[in-house]
């Protein structure tokens, strides 16, 4: 049984994107750290965050909707990371 979301396989794996998108970013051009970059760290740490924020939640609805919330950052984050290799920023 899972005790936390910290047990959620998806968490875990959204939260290793997370970690593996800072690293990545970091190599990012100076001229974008207040966008390209910003803006995909911010999608990338939005995943881990909603599955967590939506397991917290007091009722079934609410976690679906924390869930979605996760689903479109997440396809925030796909969308950024192919505009980033087709600008041939990493």
């Amino acid at each position: 049984m899972i005790n936390n979301y910290k047990g959620l396989k998806v968490w875990q794996k959204a939260y290793q994107l997370c970690i593996k998108t800072y690293k990545i970013t970091k190599g990012f051009p100076r001229e974008e750290r207040y966008g390209l970059t910003s803006q995909i760290r911010r999608a990338a740490v939005s995943v881990p965050s909603n599955i967590a924020e939506g397991y917290g939640s007091k009722t079934t609805q609410e976690y679906i909707q924390a869930l979605f919330i996760a689903y479109g950052s997440n396809c925030k984050l796909e969308t950024q990371i192919l505009l980033s290799g087709d600008l041939g920023t990493h």
